[in-house]
C-alpha cells in the first residue's frame, strides 16, 4: 500500500498522522450491506417539541445483527464508501476547522471519535494533537450541561461524517447548554469566533414568528454555515435551513450500482423541502413556483435505511432498541456535516457564499428521480433535471462547487 506521510506540527489544530491514499475498510470486511428489515421512520431522537426548542434530525437505520469492529463497515457506509460515491480525495483539508453545533454534553465524544477513526484507518483526531476540540457555547472547555443520549447520537454522527469526508480537517464541537434556539445560536457565534471555516447545524425548528431575531447569528463573514433541511419531507420550511445566509442540505438514497460512477442516487422520501413563509428569495435562486426562499440547496446521502456506520457509547443498553457501540444512522443530520466536511476538502469555506454553488451547477450530480411528498408532481417535492426542492442543485461530484 502507498502512504502519504504527513510531517506536520500540531499547533493551531493541524492534524498529524499517516493517511492511506485510499481509505481502507477494516480487515476482513466487505462493502457496506444493508438489512431488509430497516425500522419504520422514527421521531426525532433529541430535542424538545416545546416552542423555541430545536429537534435534531438523526434517524435510526437497520440494527446490526452482531457487534464489533467488523460490523462497522458491514452495517453502514464508512469513509471509503462516501469518498468513492462523491469522488473525494483523501489528502486535502489540512488546516481547515470544521465546526459542528449540538446541544447538551456528550462526555464520550472524543473517545468515540477515536474508535471510529481508528477502525477506518483515519489519522487520530484528538485534543492532544490539535485535531479535535470540544467547548461549551461560551467557548470554554467546561462546564458542560448534563448528558443527553439522543443528542449524543447526533454528536457522534456529526463528528464521524466530517471525519469521513475530510480526515485531515480539524473538528470543533460546540455544545449548546440546551436545545433552545437561543443557545444554539450562541454556539454558532462561538464557532465563528473560534475560526471555523464551515459550521454544520443538524437540527431545526419549524419556521416561527420572531425568527428574524435569530437570523444574524447564522451569518458570519468568513464562515460558511450549513443546515440540515429536515427529515419530514415536503412541507413547512425549517429554521435555520430556510435562511438565505445558510446552505441548506437535503438528503438522498445512495446505492451501489454497475454504472460508471459506481453509485446511483434518488431523492430520499424524508428529505426536507419547502417554500419559506417569510424569508425573501435570494437573487441566485430563480425557481418559479416559490416566491420566497426555497429549501434545499444541495443534498447528500441521508436515507437511514442505507445509513452511516457510527460509533457511540454514551447510550444505555436498550435505548431506542440500541446497544452502545456501532450503530447505523441517517437523516439530514448525516448529509449536512458530510457536505461541511467537503467544504473543508475544498478549502474555500472562508471565502464561499451561499451563492457560490449556484454559479457552478455542473460540479454536482443532478439527482433526477425520487420524491419526498405530494405537490402535484412539481419540482418542490419531486426530483428532476436541474434544480428541485428535495435535492437542490444535486450532490457533490468532487469539491469544485464548494
Amino acid at each position: 500500500m502507498s502512504f502519504r506521510r504527513l510531517a506536520i506540527r500540531a499547533r493551531r489544530g493541524v492534524c498529524i498522522g499517516v493517511l492511506p491514499l485510499a481509505l481502507l475498510l477494516p480487515a476482513g470486511t466487505a462493502h457496506a450491506s444493508f438489512a431488509t428489515d430497516a425500522p419504520e421512520p422514527t421521531a426525532a431522537l433529541c430535542g424538545s417539541t416545546a416552542p423555541g426548542f430545536a429537534q435534531c434530525f438523526v434517524r435510526l437505520g437497520p440494527r446490526p445483527a452482531q457487534r464489533g469492529a467488523q460490523t462497522a463497515a458491514a452495517a453502514g457506509y464508512g469513509p471509503a464508501d462516501l469518498q468513492s460515491a462523491y469522488k473525494l480525495p483523501s489528502d486535502r483539508g489540512i488546516g481547515q476547522v470544521i465546526a459542528v453545533i449540538d446541544a447538551m454534553d456528550d462526555p464520550d465524544a472524543e473517545s468515540d471519535l477515536a474508535q471510529y477513526r481508528s477502525t477506518f484507518g483515519l489519522p487520530a483526531g484528538t485534543t492532544a494533537n490539535g485535531c479535535f476540540r470540544k467547548v461549551n457555547q461560551q467557548g470554554q472547555t467546561g462546564p458542560f450541561s448534563p448528558s443527553d443520549q439522543g443528542w449524543s447520537l447526533e454528536v457522534s454522527l456529526d463528528l464521524d461524517m466530517v471525519s469521513a469526508a475530510c480526515a485531515l480537517c480539524s473538528i470543533l464541537l460546540v455544545e449548546a447548554s440546551t436545545s433552545h434556539i437561543s443557545d444554539l445560536s450562541a454556539a454558532v457565534d462561538t464557532a465563528a469566533q473560534l475560526g471555523a471555516a464551515a459550521i454544520s447545524n443538524s437540527y431545526g425548528v419549524t419556521e416561527f414568528d420572531g425568527m428574524s431575531f435569530y437570523a444574524p447569528h447564522f451569518k458570519h463573514k468568513g464562515t460558511t454555515i450549513l443546515a440540515a433541511s429536515g427529515d419530514s419531507g415536503y412541507g413547512t420550511a425549517q429554521f435555520p435551513a430556510s435562511l438565505s445566509s445558510v446552505i441548506s442540505i437535503g438528503g438522498t438514497t445512495l446505492v451501489r450500482s454497475n454504472t460508471l460512477r459506481g453509485w446511483t442516487e434518488k431523492a430520499w422520501a424524508g428529505s426536507g423541502s419547502g417554500c419559506s413563509g417569510s424569508v425573501a428569495k435570494p437573487s441566485w435562486q430563480t425557481d418559479a413556483s416559490c416566491p420566497n426562499r426555497t429549501v434545499a440547496d444541495l443534498a447528500a446521502s441521508a436515507d437511514p435505511a442505507r445509513g452511516m456506520a457510527v460509533y457511540d457509547t454514551n447510550i444505555s443498553s436498550g435505548f431506542e432498541g440500541l446497544e452502545p457501540g456501532w450503530i447505523t444512522l441517517g437523516g439530514t443530520s448525516a448529509s449536512a456535516p458530510l457536505v461541511a466536511g467537503i467544504v473543508g476538502v475544498a478549502g474555500n469555506g472562508k471565502a464561499m457564499t451561499p451563492r457560490f454553488p449556484y454559479l457552478h451547477p455542473r460540479t454536482f450530480y443532478d439527482i433526477k428521480s425520487g420524491s419526498n411528498g405530494s405537490c402535484g408532481g412539481g419540482y418542490l417535492c419531486t426530483a428532476g433535471t436541474g434544480y428541485d426542492g428535495p435535492t437542490g442543485l444535486g450532490t457533490p461530484h468532487g469539491y469544485g462547487g464548494l
